[in-house]
């Protein structure tokens, strides 16, 4: 079965649910996840390299993704993503720039295979997002599975 790591980082909590709901599409897809607060993750055991397809959220803060999603997207550079299927989410109040900037980060420093965009949903438009993340997880999903059976 393929696997997904889904890691994110979280101010009110708005994020990890866009995560959870992704994990979800994924999983009613045939897909094993692993999701994961960047806490959680540096607590070690997981290597993103172990898995098809890495998933990364943040909530975008003051028109910047949140430090501790900064400080994990240099660690990530210690593993070799090249050509895993990779996605980014992240809610937002204003601006929400930091699920894009996630998204060419994994695209043209890890080299992922890259879904259509990142998921971008605001945080007072949450509840008609259920479906858009559910969705992308699906996407990520049929990627993922296309990799694995060619």
């Amino acid at each position: 079965m393929p696997k997904a790591l889904v890691v994110y980082a979280t101010r009110t909590n708005q994020t990890k649910g866009i995560g959870e709901l992704i994990a979800e599409g994924l999983r009613t897809s045939g897909v094993d996840v692993t999701f994961l607060s960047i806490q959680e993750f540096d607590k070690g055991g997981v290597n993103p390299q172990d898995f098809d397809a890495v998933v990364l959220g943040s909530a975008t803060y003051h028109g910047e993704m949140m430090q501790p999603m900064k400080t994990f997207l240099f660690k990530l550079e210690q593993y070799d993503l090249k050509g895993k299927v990779g996605g980014a989410f992240g809610a937002f109040g204003w601006s929400g720039e930091a699920p894009g900037r996630i998204f060419e980060t994994m695209k043209n420093i890890y080299l992922m295979d890259m879904v259509s965009g990142p998921l971008r949903l605001k945080s007072s438009a949450l509840s008609g997002g259920v479906q858009m993340a559910h969705r992308y997880g699906q996407e990520i999903a049929q990627k993922v599975k296309a990799g694995v059976s060619s």
